[in-house]
């Protein structure tokens, strides 16, 4: 009996560690999901593509055009709409079908993400498979996806009765929602790993999360930038409109609306934000080298310093070449990892998640 209830323990940890690998073999499948979502959104945007579907049908969206007579119903209502009036009255139901297809393929992937969080989680919910605390956190990430679901209409309708697209506002916050969605998730999967090392100090786990904020804002830069196609003027780097610091970023009236609809303002703060994330991902790699010398926590902080530098020059060369939809892509894509890897350093500095039994004894 004793025997029995000394192996006890060892049986506990084998099944919460058997229980967390699948929960996060099922995270990491989302956030590749997630991945491919957020880079199919930036290319519906980069070949203004996002309104080419004008209605929201959650159920019977998901069945595209099947014959000609649809396809034309679904062009003559694009043909109602501003951006055809104004930009496209010469586009083919060939063009349009190009577009159509991106926002298409956008929307089922959504619908798709959504599926594949919501089924695996009452699974493992039923199973028992959720430790307490993580199933709050994952019904939070679900509560967002419905959530992101509305911004992303919210966000079409913007462009359908008085504008020939869609507002950077409700473009920046579908983006940063995204980009917060996907954080929550790449932080829990991290929260569930095995650490091989203890958690860093308060200084180092404060700094870390701080570059997760600024990724974050610099994300959300980054689609005002899109949604004022703002990468397509001031194609020069260091200097912006052959100065350090341009002129009229300060134009309009009142003086905060610059900072939001000036395409030159935008890009020069999205520029600083760029700066921001370098000096500060190069003081936190060199202070956490100083406190945490040859541990994983400085490892990891090197290499998201590395992943920033990579990630400028690319929106460098972004810039320069004149926004490519490759190269824009690209720098959409590496974002995220940037992002990624930012909330699992983040996570990684402060430890895994307890394990069940290891509650339960210390209670």
């Amino acid at each position: 009996m004793a025997a029995i209830s000394a192996a006890a323990p060892y049986v506990d940890r084998d099944r919460d560690l058997h229980n967390r690998a699948l929960l996060r073999g099922w995270l990491y499948v989302v956030l590749l999901m997630l991945f491919v979502l957020v880079l199919v959104g930036g290319a519906t945007r980069l070949t203004d593509s996002g309104l080419s579907i004008t209605e929201w049908q959650p159920i019977h969206g998901v069945i595209p055009p099947l014959n000609d007579a649809e396809w034309q119903e679904e062009f003559q209502r694009y043909q109602q709409i501003p951006q055809y009036a104004e930009l496209n009255k010469a586009m083919s139901l060939e063009a349009f079908k190009s577009i159509f297809w991106w926002e298409w393929v956008h929307r089922i992937l959504a619908r798709s993400v959504g599926v594949v969080f919501a089924l695996p989680l009452l699974f493992f919910w039923a199973t028992r498979r959720i430790e307490r605390g993580v199933g709050l956190k994952l019904v939070g990430i679900l509560l967002l996806g419905g959530l992101q679901g509305a911004i992303g209409w919210w966000m079409v309708a913007s462009g359908l009765v008085d504008r020939v697209s869609v507002s950077q506002y409700r473009l920046a916050t579908h983006l940063t929602l995204a980009a917060l969605i996907f954080t929550a998730t790449m932080v829990i999967a991290r929260g569930l790993a095995p650490h091989s090392e203890p958690a860093a100090d308060r200084s180092t786990q404060r700094l870390a999360g701080f570059l997760v904020l600024l990724a974050l804002v610099q994300i959300y830069l980054g689609g005002l930038v899109a949604g004022l196609d703002a990468g397509l003027s001031y194609n020069t780097w260091p200097l912006m409109d052959g100065k350090i610091i341009p002129g009229d970023l300060l134009l309009l009236e009142p003086a905060w609306r610059n900072f939001f609809e000036n395409p030159k303002t935008v890009q020069f703060v999205h520029r600083l934000g760029a700066y921001t994330v370098f000096v500060v991902a190069l003081w936190h790699m060199i202070a956490t080298h100083r406190r945490l010398p040859k541990t994983t926590h400085a490892r990891r902080a090197t290499l998201l310093f590395l992943l920033v530098l990579v990630q400028a020059a690319i929106g460098i060369g972004t810039l320069l070449m004149h926004v490519p939809l490759l190269m824009a892509l690209t720098h959409q894509g590496f974002a995220l990892v940037l992002l990624g890897f930012a909330a699992a350093h983040w996570r990684g500095t402060k430890g895994a998640y307890p394990l069940p039994h290891e509650i339960a004894i210390r209670s």
